[in-house]
């Protein structure tokens, strides 16, 4: 059969798409973009925040009406929307022939030849253990770069997230595993592997009976062919000594954390579950400023969690002019229901969420572009992302900068470049997100 896939969420849902889509492969069907085009269409959901939750519901009834046409002979939705809400999908979509839940989706070849054969196809294992995969990734990100996703679920229980009613528990996946996955990645042109997880700094408490990410990184490190590692993801109370001297030891991994901390009030850390105080994430910040000098922190906040007041904004703004991430961004709270925080009392207008989240991007603006200034006249190796058309310049990213979600830097170059290149330049100019730099021949 001729299938689209329409991959929502995050990059760990990207990876399950990616692992379907080796499947499908080798099943012999073939993939196109034109929905029109496809025999079956195939909708990997998210249902993380209300938004996340809308696109999918869209999405699926927009495809259905290719169903209706007759053109689409199969239409299934798998992942996070298909594990939670299972039953009102099969309930108020008939168009709907399998559904798969976040722990099924191996078995996406068997859903479509069921729904190809007129069946109904209904899988939501156990979230428990991680699925196996009998196929290569068929990679959707160029090639140059890929996500590699080394555990599973959440035990954190934050009272704002639905992550692990969805996902489950917290499981890391067997190092060999990641090794074997990473050198396949490499053979294949990969020069990035960016790890993800729910929660990738207690990588391996559950397989080895102690946080293992120092463990992991000097493995990948050795992988022929990988220029760079780059660490989502990591909870703040959870960053110990012997992670941060890895990542200063193993010259592929990137000088480059990205640490959601979701507010600086200690009032608003309690509430939403968190794990740390100010006190502690101010140390964390300063201690690994302090070990690695050249890092470039990257954060998330939460706007408009119930119970916010305007002091305590206010005290977040202070905090963030004074900590100076290199990289945030900055979300309104999502009410979601069955999670404890859907049921306090004390909710946020969506207006004054906006407006908060708001100044905290406009200030974290100017943040940036003097931290840009400061990169002028600088050297840096960045990777080829791509070429503008029609002109000789190239877009690139630094160590700084992961993709689709930080900045860019820019600069000319007469000799043809390939994406996944890596060349060096001097930073010569700064905009409020992105580089300006010219190639050192």
């Amino acid at each position: 059969m001729k299938i689209l896939v329409v991959s929502l969420g995050c990059d760990k849902n990207l990876v399950d798409t990616e692992f379907m889509l080796g499947e499908l492969g080798v099943a012999g069907h073939t993939f196109t973009d034109a929905e029109d085009e496809a025999d079956a269409i195939i909708i990997n959901s998210c249902c993380f925040i209300n938004d996340a939750k809308e696109e999918s519901i869209n999405a699926i009834l927009d495809m259905a009406e290719y169903k209706d046409a007759g053109s689409c002979k199969a239409l299934i939705v798998t992942g996070c929307l298909a594990e939670r809400y299972r039953e009102e999908i099969i309930r108020e979509i008939p168009q709907v022939d399998a559904v798969l839940g976040t722990n099924s989706y191996e078995e996406i070849v068997e859903a479509l030849d069921a729904a190809q054969n007129g069946g109904h196809y209904e899988s939501y294992r156990p979230l428990e253990g991680i699925p196996h995969h009998k196929a290569k990734r068929s990679l959707t990100t160029g090639g140059h770069f890929a996500h590699l996703k080394i555990a599973e679920g959440c035990n954190k229980r934050c009272t704002y997230c639905i992550i692990p009613y969805i996902r489950g528990n917290y499981r890391s996946v067997p190092m060999e595993e990641l090794v074997a996955q990473a050198e396949e990645l490499a053979a294949r042109g990969v020069k990035e592997l960016i790890l993800v997880a729910q929660e990738t700094t207690l990588y391996g408490i559950d397989l080895y009976g102690e946080k293992s990410l120092h463990i992991l990184l000097d493995q990948l490190n050795a992988v022929s062919g990988i220029r760079w590692i780059r660490i989502l993801y990591c909870y703040p109370e959870e960053i110990y000594d012997g992670l941060i001297a890895s990542i200063r030891r193993n010259e592929k991994v990137c000088h480059y954390l990205d640490m959601p901390i979701q507010h600086i009030n200690d009032t608003m850390l309690r509430r939403m579950g968190r794990r740390t105080t100010k006190a502690e994430l101010e140390k964390t910040i300063s201690h690994l400023r302090q070990e690695i000098p050249d890092i470039a922190l990257r954060t998330t906040l939460i706007a408009g969690f119930p119970g916010e007041t305007q002091e305590m904004h206010e005290e977040l703004m202070r905090f963030l002019n004074e900590a100076e991430f290199e990289r945030l961004g900055a979300f309104t709270y999502s009410q979601e229901e069955g999670t404890p925080a859907a049921k306090f009392p004390d909710q946020i207008e969506e207006m004054q969420k906006e407006q908060w989240r708001d100044e905290i991007m406009e200030l974290q603006e100017e943040i940036i572009f003097d931290k840009n200034e400061e990169m002028m006249d600088s050297r840096l190796w960045v990777m080829v992302e791509g070429r503008v058309e029609e002109e000789n310049t190239y877009v690139a990213r630094t160590y700084r900068d992961a993709p689709e979600i930080d900045g860019y830097l820019f600069f000319h170059s007469d000799q043809p470049l390939m994406s996944g290149d890596f060349v060096e330049v001097r930073v010569t100019g700064a905009h409020e997100y992105d580089l300006i730099g010219e190639i050192i021949a």
